[in-house]
C-alpha cells in the first residue's frame, strides 16, 4: 500500500466512531498545524463544527458517498469522502483529497 502513503493528494481514514486510524504522508504534511502524525488515534468529530459532524454520520448511517468540491488558499479540491465496507460490516469512512484544475476537462465517454 506504499502507493497510497505517496499519493499526492490526503487520503484520511477514520473508523466507526470517528476515530482517525490513518493518515497518508500527504495528510500529514497538510495537517501539520494541527498535529500532523499526532491527529492518528484523535476523534475526528473534534475538529468539525456541527455541520460536518451530521454529514460524517450520515455517510455512516446511509452508507453513501459524499462528494463535492471546494475552494481553499487559491486551489480547487475534490473531497470525496466514502465508507468503508468489508463484506458486509461498515468499518469506518475514506477521505480522499485532491487538488484538481479550476477549468479541468471533462469527457462523455458513452
Amino acid at each position: 500500500m506504499q502507493f497510497i502513503q505517496h499519493l499526492d493528494g490526503n487520503v484520511i481514514v477514520c473508523d466507526t466512531e470517528g476515530i482517525i486510524i490513518y493518515m497518508n504522508e500527504a495528510a500529514i504534511r497538510n495537517y501539520a498545524k494541527d498535529g500532523g502524525a499526532a491527529l492518528i488515534g484523535k476523534n475526528l468529530m473534534d475538529c468539525h463544527g456541527a455541520q460536518s459532524r451530521e454529514k460524517i454520520q450520515e455517510i455512516i448511517r446511509t452508507r453513501c458517498n459524499n462528494v463535492y468540491t471546494i475552494e481553499k488558499n487559491g486551489r480547487k479540491k475534490l473531497i470525496y469522502q466514502s465508507p468503508w465496507i468489508e463484506g458486509d460490516e461498515l468499518k469506518g469512512i475514506i477521505e480522499l483529497s485532491l487538488v484538481i484544475p479550476f477549468d479541468m476537462p471533462h469527457y462523455n465517454r458513452s
